[in-house]
């Protein structure tokens, strides 16, 4: 009998300049060198350092992904920025049993409790992880700690090789506060 394919859809929301497109870029290389199918891209509009951005990966276990369009209903939503929640429905089209990744000091009831966020909840400070470890208040390699921790879609590890592409000199720092992140997520239900 033929292995069901399981198919996640992530959707990434942050502002110019916080590493949403390349935290969706970086997931998608680590799945892919797990042997799965994958792929990221943003959305862009009018975007300038500090505008609301949004980019997409989807990683399919064992099928190539055949769609190119915008994820309008994801299996995950990915939050760098909280202010984003006063300004764009960011949990619009959010799965039934979907799960939201949020950078922040609250915890699951709390987030729940003030933005009417329902299901699972996964919170980690990023930001602070970040500036201890990096110097600099960018949470994308932090937030994919986060996502992992939450949701297994790829191994820590298969990150390791992205992030010395990317980063070159700065990978291990990155490395370290993805770890970092991974480590104190908190993962809770709304």
């Amino acid at each position: 009998m033929a292995e069901k394919n399981k198919l996640i859809e992530i959707r990434w929301h942050g502002r110019g300049g916080q590493g949403a497109v390349t935290s969706a870029e970086l997931v998608a290389q680590a799945a892919i060198s797990e042997g799965k199918y994958a792929q990221a891209f943003p959305t862009f509009g009018p975007e300038r350092r500090g505008a609301p951005v949004q980019s997409f990966t989807r990683i399919s276990d064992n099928e190539p992904i055949r769609t190119r369009a915008e994820i309008l209903e994801p299996d995950v939503i990915v939050l760098f920025d909280l202010t984003l929640l006063t300004t764009v429905n960011v949990t619009a089209g959010l799965k039934k049993d979907g799960l939201v990744v949020l950078n922040t000091k609250l915890s699951a009831k709390e987030i729940s409790e003030k933005y009417n966020i329902r299901g699972k909840i996964a919170a980690v400070d990023a930001t602070t992880i970040a500036r201890e470890v990096l110097g600099v208040p960018i949470v994308n390699t932090t937030m994919i700690g986060a996502l992992i921790k939450a949701t297994g879609a790829v191994k820590l590890e298969s990150l390791k090789e992205p992030l010395v592409q990317r980063f070159g000199k700065i990978a291990e720092k990155n490395l370290q506060a993805m770890e970092r992140a991974y480590k104190e997520t908190a993962v809770g239900e709304g």
